[in-house]
């Protein structure tokens, strides 16, 4: 019996058309780790529709969704940080301003201007946290110093959007000044009996939550922001004891009488109006 041996012709190669997908065309909830159509979180008002995670949005972003269409006059655009202390770390503190001007937006953490919410008129001033994490230097101070004295000449309501990691440490005492300034300023407010509502989203910490964010006479908050003064790895150090579950987010600061209400950012605006037209007459 014979043996033959059969030669096989190579299998031919499969030409490899792999489907490339655009980047940023999908993405991956950092709370519920669902994957989500990008444009549908953007649609959403940059909430998860699966969970209710609320993203960062931008400064212009928080106006876009706040006031009424083309009710929004900007001041004190062209404020920019001077370093005067010749501050310097890893780098100077002129370059970190420059590298943070250089990105777009504002030119410095915080935006300021004139609108209006549902008719009633504001003066608003929103935190820019991609600006240097949306510290609180001389600028900031003085922006919303200027925004509350119009408020009083204008009289009209004042509201403040924030988003900060405190002082800005590149100021030193120059940015801790801000803090009793601000306030100051919203004493005044509070004498001529013209409402200030703050509103608290994720992160507010530092020197910010120890000033003017905390004297609103209603403060709110997107649900599960980060709120507070040191960072709970100080705290625990400080104490020697285990902070309870969700210490320094929204839900629990509420349960402790520390905010008013939480509202979700697809219903601040509404919420806002009603509130406006509760305390300013």
């Amino acid at each position: 019996m014979a043996w033959f041996k059969r030669d096989n012709p190579p299998m031919a190669k499969k030409p490899d058309h792999k489907l490339k997908v655009p980047e940023g065309l999908w993405t991956k909830c950092v709370s519920c780790s669902e994957t989500i159509y990008t444009k549908d979180i953007e649609n959403n008002l940059n909430v998860c529709p699966k969970c209710n995670h609320h993203y960062r949005v931008s400064a212009r972003k928080r106006l876009e969704l706040l006031l009424d269409e083309g009710s929004f006059i900007e001041f004190d655009a062209g404020m920019v940080s001077v370093d005067c202390l010749n501050f310097k770390d890893t780098k100077g503190y002129q370059e970190r301003i420059d590298a943070a001007v250089a990105k777009g937006g504002s030119k410095d953490a915080i935006i300021c201007g004139s609108g209006d919410i549902e008719g009633t008129p504001v003066q608003i001033c929103v935190f820019d946290f991609s600006f240097m994490g949306g510290s609180m230097g001389s600028v900031v101070g003085e922006k919303i110093t200027r925004g509350i004295e119009r408020a009083l000449a204008a009289r009209t309501p004042v509201i403040i959007i924030s988003a900060s990691g405190g002082a800005r440490m590149q100021e030193s005492i120059l940015s801790l000044m801000q803090m009793a300034k601000t306030s100051a300023a919203l004493a005044k407010l509070r004498e001529e009996g013209l409402p200030f509502v703050s509103i608290l989203t994720d992160p507010t910490t530092g020197g910010v939550t120890a000033s003017f964010a905390m004297l609103g006479d209603i403060n709110m908050a997107e649900p599960k922001s980060l709120i507070g003064f040191a960072g709970p790895r100080v705290i625990e150090q400080t104490i020697r004891q285990k902070l309870p579950e969700g210490f320094q987010r929204a839900e629990y600061l509420l349960d402790h009488g520390m905010v008013d209400l939480i509202v979700d950012r697809r219903e601040m605006k509404g919420t806002l109006s009603k509130i406006l037209k509760m305390l300013y007459r």
